[in-house]
């Protein structure tokens, strides 16, 4: 598939694509372009009905350290800053809104606006030995966007203990507190992401879909209102193809037939 810039997009198989920053030198900074290109990647693939799952993931010596501080530095004006951390937070809202599972696959290091990249995804799985943290403290910049993506992952005084001493976090801990759904060695974590994507893969888009969307906007509804939104949902869910397919499947003993409708 086609290369944007230092975004590289690849097809892994029919219905799985990968997207990598590759930007070693920069430790796959978050860069006015690489926001920009990672936007682009993510939307074309969202609408490639081919598509079942996007993986993310960084080259070089780790995942991605987050805005790139030699442009930011750069910046001078108020707008500018504020462009920049708008561009960030629409791909993270294009992650999460967008109708395909998006998992993070991640070695070294995930910091900062590269750990909220990380918090953004659907599922992440890393290294044992990648490392975590909203070290903006360190630089006088608490990290106050990448909090709103980590802060709906873990629990507050873990949240608050990564922003207010910005020391990273083991993959374990980040593991332990919900940041990551589980680590592995080096040499294994590629195929083990792999098998949970064709896991994922196997199942009706359409319902993933569906799914996907349901859950995030009833994270945010209080406990009624949740419940009358989720029952629409899956009423809208039960009236689909692919429901009627999954159940009568089911009752005769053999794999559905999915027509992603």
């Amino acid at each position: 598939m086609a290369n944007l810039s230092n975004i590289k997009v690849k097809l892994l198989n029919k219905d799985i694509a990968s997207i990598i920053i590759n930007e070693p030198k920069t430790y796959n900074a978050l860069s006015f372009k690489n926001l920009e290109d990672l936007i682009k990647a993510f939307k074309k693939l969202d609408e490639d009905k081919n598509i079942k799952v996007i993986i993310i993931e960084g080259s070089g010596k780790g995942f991605s350290a987050g805005h790139n501080l030699k442009e930011v530095s750069g910046l001078k004006k108020r707008e500018k800053y504020q462009k920049l951390f708008n561009l960030c937070s629409k791909l993270m809202l294009q992650i999460v809104e967008g109708k395909k599972p998006v998992i993070a696959k991640v070695h070294g290091a995930a910091f900062a606006a590269g750990c909220q990249l990380v918090a953004s995804c659907d599922l992440a799985y890393s290294s044992k030995d990648a490392i975590f943290a909203t070290p903006g403290v360190n630089i006088g910049l608490f990290c106050s966007t990448p909090m709103v993506a980590v802060s709906r992952k873990i629990n507050r005084k873990s949240m608050m203990q990564m922003l207010l001493t910005g020391e990273p976090i083991k993959a374990n801990y980040a593991k332990e507190i919900g940041l990551i759904n589980n680590q592995f060695p080096k040499s294994k974590l590629n195929n083990e992401v792999l098998k949970i994507a064709k896991t994922i893969a196997s199942k009706s888009s359409f319902t993933i879909k569906i799914g996907k969307q349901t859950f995030y906007n009833q994270l945010e509804m209080p406990l009624r209102k949740a419940y009358v939104y989720t029952s629409k949902m899956m009423t809208k869910n039960m009236m689909a193809m692919d429901a009627k397919e999954g159940i009568l499947a089911f009752l005769e003993k053999r794999k559905p037939k999915w027509k992603n409708k």
